[in-house]
C-alpha cells in the first residue's frame, strides 16, 4: 500500500484513533472477545483499558488480567480488586501481595484479613 499521489508507503489514516497497540480477538464469550491487549491512548490521552477473558494492558478488567491496575476473578498486577490475586496491592478473596486485604487466606509483607481489620475497629 502507498499513497497514490507521492508513493510514501502506508499513508495515514483519515481519522486517528489514538496510540499505541490495541488487540482484540474477533473471538468472543459472554459478550467478550477471549482476548484483549491494550496498550493504547486515545487522541484525548485517555487510556483504552483491556476488557475480555483474558485482559492484558495497564489498565484490565476480565476473567484473567495481567496488568498495572486490574479488576478480575484471577489477576496478577500491581494493584487489583480480585478473587484471586498476585499482586503487589490487593484486595481479593485469597491473595498473595506484598500489601494486601483478604477474605479467605492471604500471604505476603503486610496481608490482613478483612475480618481482622474490622475487629480492630
Amino acid at each position: 500500500m502507498t499513497c497514490p499521489s507521492c508513493g510514501a508507503p502506508f499513508p495515514a489514516n483519515a481519522k486517528w484513533d489514538g496510540w499505541g497497540f490495541e488487540y482484540k480477538s474477533e473471538t468472543t464469550f459472554l459478550g467478550l472477545p477471549i482476548v484483549h491487549i491494550s496498550f493504547k491512548y486515545k487522541p484525548n490521552r485517555v487510556p483504552v483499558p483491556a476488557r475480555g477473558i483474558i485482559a492484558i494492558g495497564q489498565f484490565a478488567c476480565g476473567f484473567v488480567t495481567i496488568s498495572q491496575f486490574g479488576i478480575g476473578l484471577v489477576s496478577i498486577s500491581q494493584f487489583t480488586v480480585a478473587m484471586y490475586a498476585l499482586a503487589q496491592f490487593a484486595f481479593a478473596y485469597s491473595l498473595i501481595a506484598q500489601l494486601g486485604i483478604y477474605f479467605h487466606e492471604g500471604h505476603g509483607q503486610l496481608v490482613k484479613s478483612l475480618s481482622e481489620l474490622i475487629g480492630m475497629l
